[in-house]
């Protein structure tokens, strides 16, 4: 068996697309673009990148976009103030802190700073309850754009055996929510799961978010799973590789995604959606109010 190939940079170009002919159509009848600020504390060079691909991509769809690049040395009470006036701002629909902060800044309380119709990010406690509670509002953007790529399998997920390797508030919790409200059985794993390889085996359906190159071998894939690899990490030589040793799993999946090329690409495709959505609740007029 050879798997198909989940196209993320594909599927997050028509995603970008839809979002464009939208704001269009905003813009054609009157109202501004979305706004979205996103804040950079310190010199992450990794954030960096991620930040300029943000920027990037808001600039394609017809955003409006700032960005604050603030000094390692920032302060809770500065970083705090920052949020409090971009919430007040009429302008910006969505604010994006990127993660992580340096360690002494408390990211909980940031996070629960920002207003949950501004959390583009979907982090916030409302959003991740809203969640659990099948009424969503902002989605976690990464376990969002699985959810767009799955769709585009064909595959029906009810009654899937779905098990997610990793339980970060950014992708493994808020994925399992995502899989149970489309019905699939849900078994999150992590560092202290028993027979890790025995459950990885009787997945219908693998989710791997641990932050490990290379992790799962071709042989814990079940044949005809479908696989997801949110993981991006770098080998030695600097070659971007996932949580899973692509080939061997490839061999036995039915529908996979690469790295790079996959689930990271969507993931800032459903960081522009969010931002829409977040206009259209704040129903933006063409002076901001």
């Amino acid at each position: 068996m050879s798997a198909q190939i989940l196209d993320g940079k594909a599927i997050a170009a028509q995603t970008r697309a839809a979002v464009k002919a939208q704001v269009a159509a905003r813009l054609g009848a009157g109202g501004r673009a979305p706004g979205l600020a996103v804040v950079l504390v310190g010199e992450n060079p990794a954030s960096q990148v991620y930040v300029r691909n943000k920027r990037k991509a808001c600039a394609e769809v017809g955003f409006h976009s700032e960005q604050h690049a603030l000094p390692a040395t920032t302060s809770q009470a500065e970083l705090e103030g920052l949020i409090d006036r971009l919430n007040a701002d009429p302008l910006i629909d969505g604010i994006l802190v990127q993660l992580p902060l340096p360690t002494h800044l408390d990211t909980e309380a940031i996070t629960e700073r920002i207003l949950p119709t501004k959390d583009v990010d979907g982090f916030h406690p409302y959003n991740l309850g809203r969640l659990a509670l099948r009424m969503p509002l902002l989605r976690p953007c990464t376990p969002k754009g699985v959810m767009t790529m799955l769709a585009r399998t064909g595959q029906d997920l009810a009654g899937l055996d779905a098990v997610i390797i990793g339980q970060s508030n950014i992708v493994g919790r808020p994925m399992a929510l995502e899989l149970l409200a489309a019905r699939c059985t849900i078994t999150v794993c992590h560092s202290r799961t028993r027979d890790l390889a025995g459950k990885v085996r009787g997945a219908d359906l693998l989710v791997a978010a641990m932050g490990r190159a290379r992790f799962v071998p071709g042989d814990w894939i079940k044949p005809g799973a479908l696989v997801i690899d949110v993981g991006i990490n770098r080998d030695a030589d600097g070659t971007l590789v996932g949580d899973l040793d692509y080939g061997p799993c490839a061999e036995r999946a039915a529908w996979i995604t690469p790295v790079p090329g996959g689930v990271g690409p969507m993931t800032i495709a459903c960081l522009l959606e969010n931002t829409l959505q977040a206009a259209q609740l704040h129903g933006a007029r063409p002076d901001g109010e």
